[in-house]
């Protein structure tokens, strides 16, 4: 009795009852949920479910079948359900793929049989609802791409400056913050200036304005940091002026001769001793000698004035000179930056380069593949862990513009063969010229675990169920796996087995080109 794969991972219950358009008979319910079958295996005692159903019926061992029950036909060990003396309904599956089904969904007006419904318009009706995992929010599958980039609440944004993910109620007050936000100056207005390098901008830009360095002296001029040196020079004789009175009120205040004749303090000039009452000559030399002060100090504030013009020019020059230097750095970050993207296009292609001559390698033509998997005990401890329960195999054709196909690998098994056996299928993949060829895929394949002393070989072999839809033309990159849960027993990989020499093993699979 042929064996039931039950390790389809997408495998799903029966098909409702109302997508029918006419009334279901009772041999095309499934006997557990009660829905149309959806690929029907029968029992023993002649009951029929959906495989998925079948598959949770027994995931924990065979079960007495409640059908059997309800009918009081019950009797052992026929009404017991059992993996292993279960097989495809493919009569049952035929007549229901045949019957006439229409759209479920509202505004939706397909109508087809079962098998194009399962085949092309399940899971993909444009007016089928779903809900967003994100916000919860129930919409219709045409709309969940634009829900997903311009309407969901809880999407995430990165930032287009700084590129921090944020949340799509956050990103604006992520803005408020961003250092790579760009900005405008109102002064020069110049844009695109980073939050972060702003202030910088402020000190050095041109068109900001200050106050005169003459202000504390009575100069209300507020000039732009580009013509201030314009206006040191063009304001001089005023800015002395100002200067004027306080420095005669500093003379007037050394004028003020103390009662006493002690020695007082001259601002830097040195010492002298305040002239005593009734001292007319002494008075008449200290006048003399605060006149000679104001003159001096008079020519002081005019070196000093010039100082200050000239050190004015250079620090203009060196405004300008940092200017041009920050235009040269910008230039030359924005040359790295397209450098760098320009190099991370280059290790793209060349990463899918080395993935295509890798391809290249491995890759036949003539229906025949020698899959060789070396580090077998590592890839074993992996696929136990969980880490990586399952291998794919390089692409094979059939022939240069042929079926594409591949195996994948389980060696820790898979399903019924979880923990006891390596499990082995096979997957019709989508080609170039799938447009050429014919659908369903109809040819014989066997897998083969090759013994190494070329003796005993354990091999399996299949037809293609063709109304699987394993064996459809792929709309996806790659079908439904197909083939052998319980390919091999573990225990035939341990100790000095022929099948496992180097930590290695061979698997080999051929395609039966017959017909093509």
């Amino acid at each position: 009795m042929a064996r039931i794969s039950l390790d389809c991972p997408s495998s799903l219950p029966g098909i409702p009852l109302s997508v029918l358009s006419v009334p279901m008979e009772n041999k095309y319910k499934c006997q557990q949920c009660l829905q149309v079958l959806r690929k029907p295996v029968q029992a023993q005692c002649g009951h029929r479910f959906c495989v998925h159903c079948f598959k949770q019926l027994t995931s924990s061992g065979p079960k007495p079948c409640e059908a059997c029950r309800q009918e009081e036909i019950y009797e052992e060990p026929t009404s017991i359900l059992n993996s292993n003396e279960a097989f495809p309904d493919n009569a049952a599956g035929r007549e229901i793929a045949s019957l006439p089904a229409r759209c479920l969904n509202q505004g939706c007006s397909w109508t087809g049989s079962i098998k194009e419904y399962e085949a092309q318009h399940e899971g993909r009706c444009e007016y089928e609802r779903v809900q967003c995992e994100a916000c919860q929010a129930s919409i219709l599958l045409k709309d969940k791409d634009r829900h997903n980039e311009k309407e969901c609440e809880e999407r995430t944004l990165n930032c287009k400056y700084c590129k921090v993910t944020s949340n799509f109620k956050d990103i604006k007050a992520h803005d408020e913050i961003c250092l790579k936000f760009p900005l405008q100056c109102k002064e020069c207005g110049k844009k695109k200036i980073q939050r972060e390098k702003f202030n910088d901008h402020l000190k050095s830009c041109v068109k900001s304005k200050s106050a005169c360095p003459f202000s504390d002296v009575g100069c209300k001029s507020v000039i732009e940091n580009g013509k201030l040196s314009d206006h040191e020079h063009s304001s001089t004789m005023e800015h002395l002026r100002l200067l004027l009175p306080r420095v005669l009120s500093l003379t007037r205040t050394h004028a003020e001769a103390p009662e006493s004749g002690e020695w007082q303090e001259d601002s830097g000039f040195g010492l002298y001793r305040a002239p005593e009452e009734g001292s007319g000559a002494a008075a008449s030399n200290q006048s003399l000698d605060l006149d000679k002060k104001v003159n001096a100090l008079e020519n002081i504030v005019c070196v000093l004035n010039r100082e200050v013009e000239r050190s004015s020019i250079t620090l203009e020059a060196f405004s300008h000179q940092h200017r041009l230097d920050q235009e040269k750095i910008e230039n030359l970050s924005n040359r790295v930056r397209q450098l760098e993207r320009t190099l991370t296009m280059r290790d793209l292609q060349i990463s899918e380069t080395e993935q295509l001559l890798r391809e290249l390698q491995h890759c036949t033509y003539d229906g025949v593949f020698v899959w060789k998997i070396t580090d077998f005990s590592r890839r074993r401890q992996e696929a136990m862990a969980g880490r990586s329960p399952a291998m794919f195999s390089p692409a094979f054709y059939s022939s240069k513009y042929g079926y594409k196909m591949c195996l994948r690998l389980y060696l820790n098994g898979d399903g019924t063969g979880r923990g006891t056996h390596l499990s082995l299928f096979f997957v019709v993949m989508r080609g170039k010229c799938d447009a050429l060829l014919k659908w369903p895929f109809s040819q014989k394949v066997t897998l083969m675990l090759l013994d190494q002393n070329n003796r005993e070989h354990i091999i399996d072999a299949f037809r293609p169920d063709i109304t699987s839809t394993s064996f459809q033309r792929p709309i996806s990159e790659m079908n439904i796996a197909s083939g052998c849960p319980l390919f091999c027993p573990l225990a035939k990989l341990a100790g000095k087995s022929a099948y496992l020499r180097d930590d290695t093993i061979f698997i080999k699979a051929i395609v039966d080109l017959t017909g093509l």
